[in-house]
């Protein structure tokens, strides 16, 4: 597939070129990224084949969760998406595993470091970062360690303008830019450690949580309170051939795309219409690629409207009310088919459509990566949780969880809090149970006002947002009657200057202006509208113009763009449209769903049961196996292991929904028969490291 070549927002500096091997094959990739973004760059999508059934292995979560991406690199069994890429890599397909057992010099031990501190943090996202900065700004003595080389959490994947409070959680600024000022609020703080690419692997009865660093170093590190903020896993679709290579987690995709910039898909479909699945599909268009169509189940999006008429205003296809009910193809994925479902959400027989693909992105939902925090509380270390560790909820709401969070640990401690702090704390839960609400309901867009020049805002739902009031110089946006609730949608009222500081400034890319000064010599209007795509429309170019929902109502010519640094890599583009077009003129169409669909006919249908579907993806474990299980007898989920459910790398974390279903199907009772006992170690470990640190003894043995 290859590197994004150009992207709108990402215009950082990669690592070098370095040469690897892959089997027989001398390929090149980019220091420092993930050994799968190499290979997938390298159009390589079947890492290994699965020991029980010999079915292709490849990428699904990029986030160390599930063991899709084990490879044999350097001869050790590693995780591709996890492992950085250095010059002269080896890299085999786990298959070919076949390594002597580590042989160690007799008394050849490390001493094994350990520390004490006021505060633990486990996850460096939003919240773990939000967290420490609380205590650390309090005098508490904060290590924070994270199992990725750069903290940050998600944040470093989102390169869209965040929603929210432009005063209290950097509403308005890029994702990947919040991450830089989440750590930099840690920079000055001498008594916060921040210790990257490393693991909290178990919380133990004598206080202690064991971390190993860098892969090989264990550390014992014994914290007066302990924060979980680890973040979640993404949810699998138990569906025939979605356990073919090219079917991605939504984070998988991010993580391609938006960080290690590779061009994963040329035909991309997605499945859920959550914030996620949404923005998702416009981080595809950024990065070139065709995005043939995104489903949804329910009657209506779960995502913010902004974001769904967004991407349809480009030209991607939505289909509410339908599910994906199979994928086909032999080594990769092929083709995806969907269907319209009723209100129980069943397939309707005959309404099956079905798309040429090369990828399919999942994005239904996320569950919380809880297992350290559970073990902490069995052993009895004091332990909160922050983030989505806590509740599923949008980043901006994670800080705030994250900054009540440390607070209740500072009062744990026993800390005094600054009194700045004290004086803002009381509005943080409200705040925080505003951000994690849902979207609320839609209202009529509002007439044009009679100004000659003013910003036209289609943005109607009730979602927490405020950029655009704040970025207005004359103060004549207002939210709904100035009430100071960030969930009113926006409103004009007063004099406009025609600086589109709204325009740049809207998450959303739901406010244009219209400039309706010189309408009556020139015989158009001006209609200033946000650009966010590779390819820059030049002055003299005919563009489709659609409306709010994304039908096309006509054409414009640009008349010029402006690509000012305050505008935050976001082009504005100026054209010229027909004065009666230019009050609904919300974008412009970039991709013909026309020229895309090829659609298949007829309709390639399931060609397996709902038993035969894969639902345990580590292990291979299907539908038919747990329901055949149960009904010899096998009661709760420590017996299902007898199967290998649960067995693999997640420890049964990303298949637990799924099994979780269809032992309630057969009958189990949720509170007695559903509970699994958890392994010594949340994180598979390689016993060697408790010796000592492993790479020393490995170079000694050379």
């Amino acid at each position: 597939m290859g590197y994004v070549k150009a992207h709108p927002i990402v215009n950082e500096e990669h690592g070098r070129i370095v040469s690897f091997k892959f089997q027989d094959r001398i390929l090149e990739g980019r220091e420092g990224e993930p050994v799968t973004s190499a290979l997938v760059a390298n159009n390589i999508w079947t890492f290994s084949r699965h020991y029980k059934d010999g079915a292709p292995q490849s990428l699904f979560c990029a986030n160390g969760q599930c063991s899709k991406c084990m490879l044999l690199i350097d001869g050790e069994a590693r995780k591709g998406c996890v492992t950085p890429l250095v010059e002269g890599m080896q890299v085999e397909p786990l298959e070919k595993l076949a390594v002597p057992p580590l042989q160690h010099k007799d008394g050849k031990y490390a001493d094994i470091e350990e520390y004490r501190v006021d505060a633990l943090i486990v996850g460096a996202g939003p919240a773990g970062l939000s967290a420490a900065a609380v205590l650390g700004g309090a005098g508490a003595s904060v290590l924070v360690i994270d199992d990725k080389d750069s903290v940050g959490g998600k944040l470093v994947l989102q390169t869209h303008n965040f929603f929210g409070s432009v005063k209290d959680c950097f509403a308005g600024t890029r994702g990947i830019d919040i991450a830089v000022k989440l750590e930099k609020q840690l920079g000055g703080m001498k008594n916060v450690g921040v210790m990257t690419s490393s693991v909290a692997i178990g919380a133990f009865a004598d206080g202690v949580v064991g971390v190993v660093s860098e892969g090989r170093r264990y550390l014992k590190v014994q914290p007066r309170i302990l924060i979980v903020a680890t973040g979640a896993r993404e949810n699998t679709l138990p569906l025939e051939g979605f356990d073919l290579p090219g079917v991605f987690g939504a984070g998988a995709f991010q993580t391609l795309v938006n960080r290690d910039m590779v061009r994963c898909s040329d035909r991309l479909f997605i499945v859920g219409g959550g914030n996620v699945g949404l923005i998702a599909a416009y981080h595809a268009l950024q990065a070139g690629m065709n995005v043939v169509g995104l489903c949804e189940a329910m009657p209506q999006f779960g995502g913010y409207r902004v974001h769904a008429d967004k991407i349809a205003r480009l030209g991607v296809p939505l289909y509410l009310k339908h599910a994906a009910i199979c994928a086909h193809g032999k080594e990769k994925v092929e083709s995806v088919t969907i269907a319209q479902v009723d209100d129980k959400f069943r397939p309707v027989m005959g309404s099956e459509r079905s798309f040429p693909v090369d990828a399919i992105l999942v994005a239904v939902g996320l569950n919380p990566i809880n297992e350290l925090y559970n073990q902490a509380v069995e052993a009895g270390i004091t332990v909160l949780t922050a983030g989505d560790a806590q509740e599923i909820a949008e980043a901006s709401a994670a800080m705030f969880s994250g900054r009540l969070t440390g607070a209740d640990a500072l009062e744990k401690l026993g800390l005094p809090m600054p009194p700045e702090m004290a004086a803002e704390i009381g509005g943080w839960p409200q705040m925080m149970e505003i951000l994690r609400a849902r979207p609320g309901k839609s209202h009529e867009l509002t007439p044009p006002p009679t100004n000659p020049v003013y910003p036209r805002l289609f943005c109607t739902q009730e979602i927490p947002c405020d950029p655009c009031r704040a970025a207005c110089p004359k103060g004549s946006i207002t939210l709904s009657g100035d009430c100071g609730n960030i969930l009113d949608p926006p409103m004009f009222e007063g004099e406009c200057t025609a600086c589109t500081r709204c325009v740049a400034a809207c998450p959303g890319l739901a406010i244009t202006l219209v400039d309706r000064r010189k309408e009556a010599e020139d015989g158009y209007t001006l209609v200033t509208l946000p650009y966010e795509l590779p390819q820059v429309p030049q002055p003299g170019d005919e563009l489709p113009l659609t409306d709010m929902n994304g039908g096309v109502i006509g054409s414009g010519k640009v008349i010029k763009t402006a690509d000012k640094k305050w505008q935050d890599r976001r082009i504005l583009i100026t054209l010229a449209v027909a004065p009666a077009l230019a009050d609904d003129v919300a974008g412009v169409r970039v991709q013909n769903p026309e020229e895309i669909l090829h659609e298949i006919k007829p309709a390639l249908l399931p060609q397996k049961t709902a038993d035969d579907s894969i639902v345990c993806l580590c292990e291979r474990v299907t539908a038919g196996e747990i329901r055949r299980a149960v009904r010899e007898g096998l009661r709760d989920r420590n017996q299902l292991k007898a199967i290998r459910l649960g067995m693999g790398s997640c420890g049964g974390g990303t298949c637990g929904p799924n099994v979780r279903r269809i032992l309630r199907e057969e009958g189990c009772c949720d509170e007695l028969d559903m509970k699994t006992r958890p392994r010594p170690l949340v994180f598979e470990t390689p016993l060697g490291v408790f010796a000592g640190d492993m790479k020393d003894i490995l170079d000694e043995e050379k």
